[in-house]
C-alpha cells in the first residue's frame, strides 16, 4: 500500500471540495499539483514563515574551491572551520572553537570573586579575534541563481566545515504546518477552480435529451478570484503565521 504523503492528502482534499465523488471533476493528477506548487511558490515568495534557519555540514575536497548546494539553500550567512583546538596535523591549518575551554574561568565557579564575567567576556573576545586572524571563518562568493559556493582560499586538506544557511522549507512541512498548511491547501483550491472554470466556460452548456445541462464554469473562475484576493490579503496582515516586520529607525 503506497505511503500518504501531505502532498496526496491535500490533492484529495481538493478533489472533495470540487465535488469529487459526487460529480465528475475534469481535473487530473498534473493539475492539481500545479494548483499546490503554485500556492506553494506564493507561500515562499511572501510569508516569512516558508524559511529556515540552520546549519549544514560541508566536505571539503583538497584543491577544489567550488561547491554547488542543494536548490532549498536561499542565502549563505557564514561559512566556518570545522576544526577545534591546535594545529590540524597534515593541513597545517589552524582551528578555533570559540567555547572550547570555557568552562575553566574560575571565576564562573567561584562567586566571592570580582571581575568573573568581565573575564570570561574579555577572555571570549580574544578567541573571536584570533580565530577571525587564524582562518576561523572563510570568504566565500555566494550565487544564489547557480546555488554555487565559491570559497577565497585554497585548502590543502580533507576537512569539513560548516555553512551557516537560509533554507526554503520542505512542501511536506509547509503543508503539515498547523498555520502554514491550511492557506497553501486554501490558495491550491482556489486555483483549482479558476483553472477548472476556465475548461468548463469554453461551453456554457451541454446538449442532452432533457434540454440540456448548464456549467459552472464563470461561477468557478468568479469563487477562485475572490478566494485568491482574500488570501493574499491574509499574506499582507500576517493571518497566517508569518513574522510581521519590524520597526527601522534611521
Amino acid at each position: 500500500m503506497p505511503e500518504t504523503t501531505q502532498r496526496s492528502k491535500a490533492q484529495k482534499y481538493i478533489e472533495l471540495n470540487l465535488g469529487g465523488g459526487m460529480v465528475d471533476v475534469e481535473l487530473d493528477k498534473e493539475h492539481y499539483d500545479m494548483a499546490i506548487d503554485r500556492a506553494v511558490s506564493k507561500y515562499r515568495q511572501r510569508s516569512s514563515r516558508a524559511v529556515e534557519e540552520s546549519f549544514m555540514v560541508l566536505q571539503i575536497t583538497p584543491g577544489e574551491s567550488e561547491y554547488t548546494l542543494p536548490n532549498e539553500v536561499i542565502d549563505v550567512r557564514n561559512v566556518y572551520r570545522a576544526n577545534s583546538g591546535g594545529m590540524s596535523g597534515s593541513s597545517g591549518a589552524t582551528g578555533f572553537d570559540p567555547f572550547e575551554a570555557g568552562y575553566l574561568n574560575m571565576y564562573m565557579l567561584n562567586s566571592i570573586r570580582q571581575g568573573g564575567l568581565a573575564s570570561f567576556e574579555l577572555y571570549m573576545g580574544q578567541r573571536e579575534l584570533m580565530a577571525t586572524m587564524f582562518g576561523a571563518y572563510l570568504v566565500y562568493n555566494w550565487s544564489n541563481t547557480s546555488k554555487r559556493l565559491n570559497l577565497q582560499r585554497y585548502l590543502k586538506a580533507e576537512e569539513s566545515i560548516i555553512v551557516h544557511t537560509y533554507n526554503y522549507r520542505p512542501d511536506e512541512m509547509l503543508l503539515l504546518d498547523t498555520s502554514s498548511g491550511p492557506w497553501v491547501r486554501e490558495f491550491a483550491l482556489a486555483v483549482s477552480k479558476l483553472t477548472l472554470g476556465q475548461a468548463r466556460s469554453k461551453y456554457s452548456q451541454l446538449a442532452g435529451p432533457q434540454g440540456g445541462v448548464q456549467l459552472n464554469g464563470n461561477d468557478l473562475i468568479a469563487q477562485g478570484q475572490a478566494e485568491m484576493e482574500k488570501l493574499e490579503e491574509d499574506l499582507k496582515t500576517y493571518s497566517e503565521g508569518g513574522t510581521p516586520l519590524g520597526f527601522i529607525f534611521g
